[in-house]
């Protein structure tokens, strides 16, 4: 169980599914878009990547740093900046992956909600594939309570905006992507629910 630990961080499980089918063997280039301390990024890391991530958080930021630094020294540091899902401070069409883990429910209405989506997507060159897991009424519709503009209110107590698969279908096409995975969710005991959006740039 270390040797699995230390090979893939306290990875998404899902994220850890498409390492195993091999999805992203051909990437090169990766962004964790809302990075946090880099959990999801241990095996990218480890394995060749060229790993970048963005987090509003100035301490995040500092920590994924250290990681980088300690697990592929490689690495440039720098990869690592302070930035939003709707302003990324990087070039367009540069990368091959991004991972976007818990980071959309955040969106303050659904305009706020499609600048984060197309920031992410101006950054992927074609072919580049978008792993993103967020929040949704997916099975728990009659238990959440809209606050309008996307935002709901869910039986855990928490608000976010929330999705569902007319959203995710209509974005991916709207998008002129495709879909590399089918739309999963995740519920935990209608108290919220989790879906996983995996679509890649053409």
């Amino acid at each position: 169980m270390n040797n699995l630990k230390e090979a893939f961080g306290n990875i998404d499980i899902y994220l850890f599914d498409q390492l195993l089918k091999g999805t992203y063997d051909n990437c090169k280039k990766v962004i964790d878009i809302g990075c946090g301390g880099g959990r999801n990024i241990v095996y990218f890391l480890q394995n060749g990547f060229e790993v970048f991530g963005i987090d509003p958080q100035p301490e995040a930021v500092e920590q994924v740093r250290s990681l980088s630094m300690q697990l592929a020294a490689s690495n440039n540091p720098d990869n690592f900046k302070v930035g939003l899902a709707e302003d990324i401070p990087f070039e367009d069409n540069f990368f091959d992956l991004a991972i976007c883990s818990a980071v959309l429910h955040f969106a303050k209405d659904d305009h706020h909600f499609g600048s984060m989506i197309l920031g992410i997507w101006q950054k992927l060159q074609p072919g580049g594939f978008l792993f993103a897991r967020l929040a949704s009424d997916i099975g728990i519709e009659s238990h959440v309570v809209s606050l309008g503009n996307g935002r709901f209110h869910l039986p855990d107590g928490s608000d976010r905006y929330l999705v569902n698969k007319k959203i995710l279908t209509e974005y991916t096409s709207k998008l002129h992507g495709r879909f590399y995975e089918p739309i999963k969710t995740t519920n935990v005991q209608n108290r919220r629910c989790m879906t996983t959006w995996c679509i890649q740039k053409l």
